[in-house]
Parts: structure tokens; C-alpha cells; sequence
């Protein structure tokens, strides 16, 4: 990428403010220099973007959210919930064979909600135990990062300011040259024109003196 360098003449601390004309003089040398695409176009120094590369199941899921349709599938939490017995008795040989398989099925949900009961007793235990530490270890660290990015903060403001600073002074212990060589070459110029005017002058009289002498030739 190449350097951009960039020289700025202005003297803010010293100029006034410009006026209309001015304006819009500048504005159409700006305009003059921007391309006809330069709303829509990045300058070739800034890097292009780069492409995002989501996985399958990102991307089926940020088009399922950008129609707006709703979410399906998942997790069954149904699987969680306490079961229910089955009801009524058994008359025949078939029926109490099925009864049976509903009280298997049923015993089989009850201990899976049970084993998901019993892991989140545990996980809560050690949240409660361990997690208030973790979590002010945590803040802890982020309070430190905090504190950094604000002293990083404050001396490039301390930087920016110190340079503004140093600027203001420069430009204004040079208020008096600057304004001494302005008058100075207003006076210059005054001079020339002033030299020109009587050299124009001077020339006129030789050459009307000329005509005479060439009228009394004659």
C-alpha cells in the first residue's frame, strides 16, 4: 500500500474565515478533482472487505432470519418434562402387553428427566459454589483492560492536545513575519507597478519627442 502524504497550508490559528466565494471556489476544485464514481467507489488505498465465510448451518439459519419465518426442530424439551401413568386396567392378554410397553416408555422418560434434573441440581451447586469467584475474577480482568484502554485513551488525548498546542504556538509566534513579508510584498508589488507606470510614462514622452523632432525635420 503506498504512503499518502499530505501537506496542509492552511493556518487556522491565523487566517480568517472564508468567504462565500471562497467556498465555493474550493468546492469546485474538489469537485473538479473527484471522480463522477467517487460516491460509490472506495479509494484504492482502503482494503476491500473480507468475505465472509459462515458454515452451512450459519448461513441456513441467517436466511431462515432475513424471511422472517419462524424456527423449527431443536432440542424436544418435552422429553424433559415429568410423565404420566398410564390409566386403566388391563382386560385382555394384548392389553396388559401394551400396558406394560406404556409403563416401560414411561419409566424410560422418567429417568431421563430425572438424570436432567440431577445434572442441573449438580451444575447449580458448583455455579454456587465456584461461579460468584470466576465471575469477580472476571470483572476483575475486565476492570484491568478498562483501565488500560482508558490511560491509553487519555494520554493520545494528552498527545492530540500537546500537538494542537505546540501548533497554535508556532503558527502564532509567527503572526509578525508572516505579516511583516505580506506588507512587504504588497509594497514590492506597489513598487513594480509604480516603476512600470512611470517607465510607460517615460516611454510615451521619448516617443512624442520623437514624433516633434520629426515633425520639425519636415
Amino acid at each position: 500500500m503506498p504512503l499518502i502524504n499530505e501537506y496542509h497550508t492552511s493556518l487556522p490559528y491565523i487566517d480568517g474565515e472564508p468567504g462565500e466565494q471562497a467556498r465555493a471556489s474550493a468546492q469546485k476544485l474538489i469537485s473538479a478533482e473527484l471522480s463522477s464514481d467517487h460516491a460509490s467507489t472506495l479509494h484504492p488505498a482502503i482494503p476491500a472487505l473480507p468475505e465472509s465465510r459462515f458454515s452451512p448451518l450459519i448461513e441456513q439459519e441467517l436466511a431462515r432470519k432475513e424471511a422472517g419465518q419462524p424456527m423449527t426442530g431443536g432440542i424436544d424439551l418435552s422429553r424433559y418434562e415429568a410423565p404420566e401413568a398410564p390409566e386403566g386396567p388391563s382386560k385382555t392378554q394384548d392389553e396388559a402387553s401394551k400396558m406394560l410397553q406404556e409403563w416401560k416408555d414411561t419409566l424410560r422418560k422418567a429417568y431421563i428427566s430425572s438424570s436432567h434434573l440431577s445434572m442441573r441440581h449438580n451444575n447449580l451447586a458448583l455455579l454456587e459454589e465456584y461461579g460468584k469467584n470466576a465471575w469477580l475474577i472476571g470483572n476483575s480482568q475486565l476492570e484491568e483492560v478498562l483501565r488500560s484502554v482508558e490511560k491509553e485513551l487519555a494520554e493520545t488525548k494528552e498527545a492530540v492536545e500537546g500537538v494542537h498546542k505546540e501548533r497554535k504556538m508556532a503558527q502564532e509566534s509567527g503572526h509578525g513575519e508572516l505579516a511583516g513579508l505580506e506588507d512587504a510584498w504588497r509594497r514590492g508589488v506597489g513598487s513594480i507597478l509604480e516603476v512600470e507606470v512611470a517607465a510607460e510614462g517615460l516611454r510615451q514622452q521619448i516617443l512624442e519627442q520623437r514624433r516633434q523632432q520629426a515633425q520639425h525635420s519636415r
